[in-house]
């Protein structure tokens, strides 16, 4: 339950890797998106979570999936990083395509799939340790084995202590996560298959998410200089004090938080997985997962516009002195939820002469309690800055209520169909029946809102309102591909998946029912492929939009702390060119290469505002190049084995120039993000590692500029050596890492 009009995006670069794995053979395809997927835990934004793979449009939610349910249902107050964790727990973690999810799951997107690790008749140990050069250890550890012949159990331990790359005053750790697993298997007679439960328990504590932004000087040409005494990525821009006082949405009374404290996350998880071999070559799987979650909770921080000032501005610090000096207006969102899963997938396969059939059915239910609360501060510019006066405007930015169910019956079928040895023809489709029942405030916030308080607008008493929404959501998807002569082929596809507002969409004002309408997202790609002995290529164009994309955006007056929060309904299209390579130009090297061209923008994008002084200012983004997306991705990943045992790596990401506001004028300079380190394979038992994050020591920011909504082109100029406020990169890390198996 972002603020921002889009998810800040950790750009991936298999996206066009993934794309042309899709198009092969069914064998091919799974051993293709195991090598895909290697990149998928580097990312340079957060070092506990995956990178969110880019389509050019804005993430949907978390998509991440663990023996074959959704590890969150939604990460809009569950975060991922809270639950899940690609720790050893896992035997296997791949890449579903933007068309197999459509009808596994009904989102378009890359997806991370995970399976866990049963274990074997053998005894088996994994016990990794890695740490790095701020303080950082993490101690993960899985074993597993055979009770009896029929009977195999799995544990797993994952132990997280990560201070970041500064030190936050109220808290040990920006990081503290633990995860329990507890499993065992019972193999079925004459290898029918086998039937597994395992119980999960998460505790987190992550105060460490809101604390990825800083102050910086935007020279107004796309790039940024660090103020004097405060250095991106290791200086801390939030405040020694933890404790915050705000207002209970639900009971109008004042109350504190503290960051250290309540930030805690907890979940108990308990899963039945099954596989059973049927005559006739049918194979049947089961997908049960039973989660709740009492205790969810997360901090979102903002800013708005910095400014100078003086004694007569009367600002005081803790201490009662008078402050002079920069200045920021600051947010802060408290989010506090229980949430709570019944989920169910089933699939049958068989594999024909010709054709792989499957038919699947999904039965989700997602139960939410939310609710969160708001409040503005102003507070000094500098590390650990300190708050000025005392807390304000509660409840007036965005605060948020939800308490409900949504569910998801739906039935699915693909077909894998080798047409001829030279034409193969993948199919699916996808029918689902939703529902949602929620509570949610459909009134404008002000400050002091909560149930029961009077709008000073109309006078009318804040109160809940009861939505019953039953709709069916629908997918299918159609590819081709052809292969020539000489190595060379010709693939196609099609994919359209369908919506309606989810439960999440609601917690704020929601749509009216005027603007409650089906979201559609269209997928087309076409193009060439090529492979020989030492190369792979696939070129391809492709077209992705979205249709009635639902969000809130801040609008902030520029120079001023004042905004106000506003409702929009947007479509956005993306058209893009993308080719990608697997070069093996000798024994031991290897090098992935892709390039990625793509113009991602705003359709219908108007929204406008009116301020407590009556001026009213508008934004009109449509055609606008939608933020945070850039227009050109590079990814380079050489690599090359010195001896079958020891291998040396790098990854470089290029991403083009970005937007940080809505009406592009505003912008950061194209940056790299780079990779590289050294994995030695000792003996079978002992494997050590060294990995360098950001070596390149890019300070650049990322993301979107606080308070900068509503900066026009024509007054661009006029920021240019102003100090603003955003986003940045991990710093320079240096990682080491061991393994011993046994």
């Amino acid at each position: 339950m972002k603020r921002t009009s889009l998810l800040a995006l950790t750009f991936a670069a298999t996206v066009a890797s993934s794309a042309a794995t899709e198009q092969r053979d069914t064998t091919e395809s799974v051993t293709q998106e195991k090598k895909e997927e290697r990149n998928v835990m580097l990312n340079a934004s957060d070092a506990n979570k995956p990178r969110e793979i880019q389509i050019g449009l804005p993430s949907e939610d978390i998509n991440v999936y663990e023996n074959g349910l959704p590890a969150v249902y939604s990460s809009a107050v569950h975060k991922l990083s809270a639950h899940w964790r690609s720790d050893n727990s896992l035997g296997e973690v791949s890449l579903m395509t933007p068309s197999e999810s459509a009808i596994a799951t009904g989102n378009v997107a890359y997806s991370v799939n995970s399976n866990s690790r049963w274990g074997e008749k053998a005894f088996h140990a994994i016990l990794s340790y890695k740490a790095n050069h701020f303080g950082w250890q993490n101690f993960d550890m899985n074993a597993s084995g055979g009770i009896t012949d029929n009977l195999l159990f799995t544990a797993s331990v994952y132990q997280n202590f990560d201070p970041g790359s500064f030190r936050l005053k109220f808290t040990d750790y920006a990081d503290r996560t633990q995860l329990y697993h507890l499993g065992l298997t019972h193999l079925l007679p004459n290898n029918r298959g086998r039937i597994s439960l395992m119980y999960k328990h998460s505790r987190n504590e992550n105060p460490g998410n809101f604390s990825n932004a800083a102050p910086f000087i935007y020279k107004g040409d796309g790039s940024v200089e660090e103020l004097p005494g405060f250095k991106l990525g290791t200086s801390s821009y939030v405040p020694r004090n933890g404790r915050f006082q705000y207002m209970d949405i639900i009971t109008g009374e004042m109350r504190t938080w503290n960051l250290g404290e309540d930030t805690q996350n907890m979940a108990n998880e308990l899963t039945l997985v099954a596989d059973y071999r049927f005559n006739k070559g049918w194979k049947g799987s089961l997908s049960f997962k039973w989660m709740d979650a009492p205790r969810a909770k997360y901090v979102d921080f903002g800013g708005s516009s910095i400014s100078e000032v003086s004694a007569d501005d009367n600002y005081m610090l803790d201490d009662g002195s008078t402050y002079t000096g920069l200045k920021e207006g600051r947010r802060t969102w408290l989010h506090d939820g229980k949430v709570r899963n019944v989920l169910l997938t089933t699939e049958l396969q068989k594999t024909f002469r010709t054709n792989t059939l499957k038919l699947g059915l999904n039965q989700w239910h997602y139960s939410l309690d939310y609710h969160s609360a708001s409040m503005q501060w102003d507070a000094t510019v500098e590390e650990y800055p300190r708050m000025l006066n005392s807390t304000y405007g509660y409840n007036e930015l965005s605060p948020e209520y939800t308490k409900g169910y949504e569910n998801k019956l739906a039935i699915y079928a693909t077909d894998q169909w080798q047409a001829t040895s030279r034409l193969s023809i993948f199919a699916g489709a996808r029918l689902e029946y939703y529902r949602m029942n929620a509570d949610r405030i459909p009134m404008n916030r002000f400050s002091g809102f909560h149930i029961g308080a009077v709008s000073p607008a109309d006078g009318s008493t804040v109160a809940i309102e009861n939505i019953v929404k039953n709709k069916l959501n629908y997918a299918a998807t159609l590819r081709a591909t052809y292969t020539l002569s000489h190595g060379f082929g010709l693939t196609a596809d099609a994919t359209i998946a369908t919506r309606f507002p989810r439960i999440n969409e609601y917690a704020g004002t929601g749509p009216t029912e005027e603007q409650y309408k089906r979201v559609t997202i269209p997928l087309v790609r076409g193009g060439l492929t090529y492979r020989n002995s030492w190369l792979d290529l696939t070129s391809m164009v492709s077209y992705i939009g979205k249709t009635n994309n639902i969000d809130q955006q801040n609008l902030t007056r520029p120079g001023s702390t004042e905004s106000k929060t506003v409702l929009l309904i947007y479509g956005i299209q993306t058209i893009g060119w993308t080719t990608s390579a697997e070069i093996t130009p000798f024994k031991g090297a290897h090098l992935h290469a892709l390039l990625t061209i793509q113009k991602p923008t705003y359709k219908d994008y108007n929204a406008s505002v009116t301020f407590s002084d009556g001026t009213a200012m508008a934004v009109n983004a449509n055609g606008n190049v939608v933020k945070e997306i850039p227009q050109t991705l590079i990814e380079l990943d050489p690599s090359y084995n010195i001896t079958d045992d020891l291998r040396l790596w790098l990854s470089f990401r290029y991403f083009g120039k970005t937007y940080a506001n809505l009406q592009e004028s505003l912008f950061f300079n194209g940056r790299w993000e780079s990779f590289g380190g050294i994995n030695w394979r000792v003996n079978k038992n002992l494997s050590l590692n060294a990995t360098v994050i950001n070596f390149l020591n890019q300070k650049g920011a990322s993301g979107t500029i606080n308070g900068s909504e509503l900066i026009s082109k024509e007054d661009a100029h006029l920021f240019a050596g102003h100090y603003m406020s955003g986003n940045y990169l991990r710093p320079f890390t240096l990682e080491f890492g061991m393994k011993l198996e046994f």
